[in-house]
């Protein structure tokens, strides 16, 4: 028998060994209906939430975005401008002119990198290679990777050496910690110290091992505290004084949540943040 909603039918209903009136079959046939016609209108509401949700997202990539893509593309056509406009250059300022260049090329191939990655962890399409590995591991390969950005701070690494193996992609943790000490870098004063922790602790069932970075910025407020790791989202204060897409913590926490762990803070205005993640005791 037919399933209707008043007059539009919606499917069919069949029915084999059973007697049931045909009065009963249509009330079954009535609920079925309603369902399915309530079931196509939340999908319908879904559909339109997500398109919404999609161009609102899109608007906000493309203004934080083409802001910061903005910048090196500006310093980019100056310097090459400045190049191809006048031969009286010395071969300072000439040098000087090609290391602009060549450093904001860079700027703008990783903001590029940061939206792909970005995209490809929201899409579930990154592969990761689970292995037991010590946390020294990809916290020195990202020491080595930043040696330059870290002149100007003392790091103290404290990592006992008999800690356990974490169950981890080294590369992509390696990532989450050269994010992590970036910030604590950009954003404290020349010459203060950053701080790099690390411990295993009893959770509910499994044992986990947590890794802190310490720093002595300016802090991050209780409300900002809660939107620092959305896309795109940067801090109230240092939006214009520090470069960035506000995408690095958000990359952070889907690769540190693929692992099955989590990331957190905790920071006072005035005396700095911990900024730290746990991954599960392989």
């Amino acid at each position: 028998m037919p399933l209707r909603v008043g007059m539009r039918v919606v499917g069919g209903l069949g029915v084999a060994g059973s007697h049931l009136s045909r009065q009963t079959l249509e009330a079954i046939g009535s609920l079925v209906a309603i369902a399915i016609e309530r079931a196509a209108s939340f999908e319908k509401l879904s559909r339109a939430e997500a398109s919404r949700e999609s161009e609102q997202l899109r608007s906000v990539l493309l203004d934080s975005v083409t802001h910061e893509f903005r910048s090196p593309l500006t310093a980019i056509k100056a310097s090459a401008t400045s190049l191809l406009g006048s031969g009286t250059h010395s071969p300072e300022e000439h040098h000087e002119l090609l290391t602009i260049i060549n450093e904001e090329s860079d700027r703008l191939n990783r903001l590029i990198g940061e939206a792909a990655e970005m995209a490809q962890l929201d899409a579930n399409k990154v592969e990761f290679r689970f292995e037991p590995t010590p946390v020294q591991v990809p916290v020195d390969a990202a020491l080595d990777a930043l040696k330059q950005l870290l002149t100007q701070h003392p790091v103290d690494v404290r990592i006992p050496a008999d800690l356990p193996p974490a169950r981890m992609d080294s590369s992509h943790i390696r990532e989450v910690m050269v994010h992590l000490l970036e910030n604590a870098a950009k954003y404290s004063p020349p010459n203060s110290p950053i701080r790099i922790t690390a411990e295993a602790k009893e959770a509910t069932k499994d044992r986990i091992l947590t890794v802190s970075i310490a720093d002595r910025g300016p802090g991050i407020d209780d409300f900002e505290q809660s939107l620092v790791f959305e896309k795109f989202y940067r801090g109230r204060n240092q939006r214009v004084s520090v470069h960035g897409t506000g995408m690095g913590l958000a990359i952070c926490k889907a690769i540190v949540e693929a692992h099955g762990g989590s990331l957190g803070l905790t920071s006072q205005l005035g005396h700095g943040s911990v900024f730290y993640f746990s991954l599960p005791v392989a």
